[in-house]
Formats: structure tokens, C-alpha cells, sequence
């Protein structure tokens, strides 16, 4: 796919958290952290309802709160990873374990529908790299507290590489997967800077 077919499709972040951050608690967490990816370049378009949902991770944790963002930037895939990675650091995010409680998660959901090291054997979870940039997201279409939110900003999104839509991947999902992300709660953020 060229870059010319892929004008005006959009960047897909999604944020998580279940712990305060230096910024308090999870959703002025993703306040401060969406000020701040609008500030690196990011112009944000859309931004779904705050969900919150069941922890996947093992041992007992926290709920998580869990949202989307839709927008653009000239920033590389790369350079948007670093930058998330950065916003992660400055809220107080420390490397753990896989799947534990985290102050804030930003992810890259998908590009403008770009694949990157993509292969069979690198979508196993043991073979996977940490810090390795992977478009799609290689666990997103397993992911209800991603697809649910991602749903309100993007309804027609299809998956780049599977090309199933929101409504099928969240129907193939287990239901108790499903039932755990609860109902979208109300999250007011300043304007979006769509000049960013």
C-alpha cells in the first residue's frame, strides 16, 4: 500500500492505566498525557469514552481505565513510539512484569494501516521483542478494552492484516473477555488542538 492510498487514514493510540501516575489518578493521567502527545505533534481528531475494565494481568490488580485516540502526525511510526515511551516515563512508569498494574500504557493501535514486523512466528507472545514496534498492534484484535473504545473513534476500522471489522473481532471474543470492559464514563478533556 502506497503513502499516497494511505492519506486520510488515521493514527490509533490507545491508553491504559490502572495506578496513579505523578499526575494522579488515571484519567488526569490521560489528560496530561494527551496534552502532551498534542504538544510532540499529535493532532488529536477523536477521543473515546473512559472505560474501565477488568485487569488481564495476573494476581489481583487494580481496574483498569482504558480509552482511544484517533489523529494524525508527521512523526514516523518510530518516532511515536518514542514518544509514547517518553509521555510513559514522565508520568512515573517503570518497566515490569508483562501484564502488570501500570501508571500509564500507551500504545500504537494501528498506523494508517501500515504492517511492520509482522510474521507468524513474531505474533507468539514468547517470541515477541520488548521495545519492538509491531502495526498493527499484534495483540489489539484480542483485546475488548482496546476494540470497545476504539469503536466509538473509528466504527468502520478494519483490521490491516485479518481485514475483519470492530463488530466480528468483538463477537469472536470469549464472553467473559467482553463483559469486562464496563460502560463508557464520562471524560471531559480540554479542546483538542487540531493545529498540533
Amino acid at each position: 500500500m502506497s503513502d499516497i492510498s494511505r492519506e486520510g487514514k488515521r493514527i490509533l493510540l490507545a491508553l491504559g492505566a490502572n495506578l496513579p501516575s505523578r499526575w494522579g489518578e488515571p484519567p488526569y493521567t490521560f489528560e496530561r498525557a494527551i496534552a502532551l502527545l498534542q504538544s510532540a505533534g499529535f493532532a488529536i481528531e477523536k477521543v473515546s469514552k473512559l472505560y474501565k475494565t477488568r485487569a488481564v494481568g495476573p494476581g489481583k490488580q487494580n481496574i483498569y481505565y482504558n480509552c482511544v485516540l484517533s489523529g494524525q502526525t508527521r512523526l514516523s511510526p518510530a518516532a511515536l513510539m518514542r514518544t509514547a515511551k517518553a509521555i510513559e516515563a514522565q508520568a512515573g512508569r517503570r518497566r515490569g512484569r508483562t501484564w502488570g498494574p501500570r501508571v500509564l500504557d500507551i500504545d500504537i493501535i494501528d498506523y494508517r494501516g501500515r504492517r511492520l514486523g509482522q510474521s507468524p512466528i513474531m505474533q507468539r507472545i514468547e517470541h515477541r521483542v520488548p521495545g519492538r514496534l509491531v502495526l498493527p498492534h499484534p495483540e489489539a484484535h484480542r483485546r475488548a478494552f482496546v476494540l470497545v473504545p476504539l469503536r466509538d473513534v473509528e466504527p468502520a476500522w478494519r483490521h490491516p492484516v485479518s481485514r475483519k471489522g470492530l463488530a466480528a473481532m468483538i463477537e469472536a471474543l470469549p464472553l467473559p473477555t467482553r463483559k469486562g470492559v464496563g460502560p463508557g464514563l464520562a471524560f471531559s478533556l480540554p479542546p483538542c488542538n487540531k493545529n498540533a
